[in-house]
């Protein structure tokens, strides 16, 4: 470590809480490679000085394990094309920097490795060297509505469990054959929003809730799996919540940010944003069942775009669906007349849920429900977004998520649950049986009885 990375400036951070600076995506020495090198240089000589992120991803072993077999055992011996291996195995989870880091803002080294990552992202796609593979699996919306329609659904649906075709998908697009990927429906939640009869309610707000609530469906449950959403709506209608869809929406711009294409996240936003706050105006608060795509409009847009006074009225107005429920409860409004006990349930916490610094609504609520006791994982599960799926990354991802799998396997719970839908299937590939996970707001549909 260099004489002015000293121990001495590690103490000169005080105990402040961390503090995130705006992605200063917009100046052109952001994509600037020589300033670019420069602070991964810096950052990564911190990182192996310190070493406390080892347990985490694997971007940090793959620094690591580089300077250890460098001819000096320091930075300076790792060749540059290691830079980008470790860039490639970030998956912008930000536990590192919420967690773990003890060198952010205010400490005067200013560390932020995702952003870091983010911006290394940036300039490999800007300079065309992002692969095929990886700009399909993050364009949600295209693959979506094509492998929706009813007739292509049933073949891709077909395919996906197919042997012979997974290793063909393995061969020309580079998705791992045993990776698991998501059903798809031609009856999207949307469309069963569109079909069904609500009921009339009336709103109760709070201090903090205006208890009307517009679901932002996001890409994912409208079309793999259209049930989360729908026992969300089932849930909330419970406890009088008048449940209503944004009118318009596309992806949340989580699979573009971790492929670095800020101009499709920019793009994104511009279509997300104005009927969000639309509905925001009307009296209605937000709600996303993914963890994801709440963080996305929580925290990385505001950082993106932080003089956009819509984007912070939506950051203000936007929940997870157990953060709300628990708001609720705090005002007296949730209902906890409960038919059904759960027994233990063995619970992960999203990487993406934990970050929020909402604390573990999840737990609080369905603990909530006589006779429920909870196992909680707070670890990664290995799936992060893509990055499980990719033949290059799917034996990786297992091995980080096999600390949750043996937790799970070995909790005897009568269900295993996590927030992220992707992050449960990846669990489920990896322990013994065939019992899928099921959704906390599946399990709180069924203590209701509903």
């Amino acid at each position: 470590m260099s004489s002015d990375q000293s121990v001495t400036g590690a103490r000169e951070g005080g105990l402040e809480a961390p503090t995130r600076h705006p992605i200063d995506w917009k100046n052109p020495a952001f994509l600037d490679e020589a300033a670019l090198f420069k602070e991964l240089e810096r950052v990564f000589d911190i990182c192996h000085g310190c070493r406390r992120c080892f347990s985490l991803c694997n971007s940090f072993p793959t620094l690591f394990d580089a300077v250890d077999a460098s001819p000096s055992g320091e930075l300076d011996g790792v060749p540059k094309p290691v830079y980008w291996q470790v860039v490639d195995h970030c998956y912008l989870c930000d536990m590192c920097y919420m967690t773990k880091c003890p060198y952010v803002p205010p400490h005067p080294w200013a560390l932020d490795f995702p952003h870091l990552m983010l911006r290394a992202k940036a300039l490999k796609f800007e300079r065309g060297e992002t692969s095929l593979r990886d700009k399909v699996l993050s364009s949600t919306d295209q693959v979506g509505a094509i492998a929706g329609i009813p007739v292509v659904a049933s073949i891709v649906n077909a395919a996906n469990r197919s042997p012979g075709a997974r290793k063909l998908l393995e061969r020309t697009l580079g998705v791992h054959r045993d990776a698991p990927v998501p059903e798809y429906h031609s009856d999207t939640f949307r469309r069963r929003e569109a079909r069904r009869d609500k009921p009339e309610l009336t709103a109760v707000p709070t201090a903090t809730t205006t208890g009307r609530v517009a679901i932002f469906a996001t890409c994912y449950c409208n079309r793999n799996e259209p049930q989360i959403d729908a026992d969300l709506a089932a849930v909330f209608e419970h406890n009088g919540i008048p449940v209503t869809l944004t009118s318009t929406e596309k992806c949340c711009g989580m699979p573009k940010l971790e492929l670095g294409d800020l101009k499709a996240v920019a793009s994104l936003k511009e279509h997300n944003i104005p009927e969000m706050v639309r509905l925001i105006d009307a009296g209605h608060d937000i709600v996303a069942a993914i963890p994801s795509c709440v963080l996305m409009f929580k925290q990385e847009l505001p950082l993106m775009f932080p003089d956009d006074a819509d984007v912070l009225k939506v950051r203000k107005h936007i929940f997870d669906p157990f953060e709300y429920l628990m708001l609720r409860h705090k005002a007296g409004l949730l209902r906890t007349d409960f038919e059904r006990e759960l027994g233990k349930v063995a619970y992960h916490v999203p990487c993406h849920l934990r970050v929020q610094n909402i604390g573990l609504k999840t737990r609080d609520v369905l603990q909530l429900v006589p006779g429920t006791t909870f196992e909680v994982i707070e670890r990664c599960s290995g799936h992060n977004g893509t990055y499980a799926v990719k033949r290059e990354f799917h034996d990786v991802s297992m091995k980080i998520g096999k600390p949750v799998m043996q937790r799970v396997e070995k909790s005897d719970a009568a269900w295993y649950s996590s927030d992220c839908p992707m992050a449960g299937h990846q669990i489920e590939n990896g322990i013994a049986g065939d019992k899928p996970p099921t959704h906390p707001l599946s399990l709180l549909r069924t203590a209701y009885g509903i």
